[in-house]
């Protein structure tokens, strides 16, 4: 895993030969975006400004307390994705708005017989608006090919709290991932200007990699973390804070990149990491945003 800094407003370029084998797939979109809306006099609410959706996207939006975040759920009808399978996802968030985006459920990705699945997200945010970009865990299976980019833009004033976690393997029935393809990228700017970005990049003989004491030491798990925000650099502490010392088969780390906060786990178990990751979600938000110490109800169904 590295991360590199550039000014450059120009898309990272994938280094590795895109797959090109003839094998269309299924191609989802989901397009939304947000405002603000006046419902009297001082009274405003974040509502759903546009929506575009083609199979097998679905978006919910479900009814929830007044302290909590105006939500969209988005849900995948077809039980997990291929080879040939592409997936975007792009969510814009206008001034004031305030919205959190959540996976209904974890996003399998099956075994391939050499197309690559495509998963692309675009997030950006406005002046003075938060987004919380909240998906459960993407499952891996061995022979998998993934190619997943996170892109995200925030405005000044504007602040996000998103993450991705990969779980390698059908753990609970022994599965271990020994080849395929990972590659997990994320992309974050500051109006327009690209302040962080960091890829993973796991193929061939991805059990050895993975396996390995300098690479993720056998870790099953792992989660990333990425909060932006103009006082990303006070909430370091409080983030460390949060994380506690680690425990036995779970690894944590919090640090500052080019005024961007990152937080990692690294698990020897699937379950583990999902509790310890929620915990400090829930708790941070809640420090951070003045939102409710809580996951969303869909993250324990």
């Amino acid at each position: 895993m590295y991360a590199v800094t550039s000014p450059s407003k120009a898309p990272i370029e994938d280094k590795v030969q895109s797959d090109t084998s003839p094998c269309p797939g299924m191609h989802g979109r989901v397009e939304m975006s947000f405002q603000v809306s006046e419902r009297g006099p001082g009274l405003k609410k974040t509502c759903l400004k546009d929506l575009y959706q083609t199979s097998p996207f679905r978006v919910l939006f479900p009814t929830l307390p007044k302290a909590e975040l105006t939500s969209a759920v988005l849900v995948t009808t077809s039980g997990g994705l291929v080879g040939g399978d592409r997936l975007d996802v792009s969510v814009e968030i206008e001034a004031g708005a305030r919205v959190q985006v959540m996976g209904q459920a974890a996003e399998k990705v099956y075994r391939s017989n050499g197309p690559d699945t495509h998963f692309n997200v675009d997030l950006s945010v406005e002046a003075d608006a938060y987004l919380e970009w909240l998906p459960q865990e993407t499952i891996v299976f061995d022979q998998a090919r993934l190619r997943r980019t996170t892109m995200v833009d925030v405005v000044e004033g504007g602040e996000f709290s998103g993450a991705e976690m990969l779980v390698f393997g059908r753990v609970a029935m022994g599965e271990t991932v020994l080849s395929g393809l990972i590659r997990d990228i994320w992309d974050v700017r500051k109006d327009g200007k690209r302040v962080w970005a960091d890829a993973l990049h796991l193929d061939g003989d991805i059990d050895a990699k993975v396996s390995h004491p300098a690479g993720f030491d056998g870790a099953k798990a792992v989660a990333t973390f990425v909060h932006v925000s103009p006082r990303a650099g006070e909430r370091l502490e409080i983030a460390r804070t949060l994380l506690g010392e680690d425990r036995e088969g779970l690894r944590t780390g919090a640090t500052m990149v080019n005024s961007i906060l990152v937080v990692r786990w690294l698990a020897d178990d699937a379950q583990k990491m999902r509790g310890a990751f929620a915990d400090f979600w829930a708790a941070f938000r809640a420090h951070t945003q003045n939102l409710p110490g809580t996951m969303p109800r869909l993250w324990h169904v």
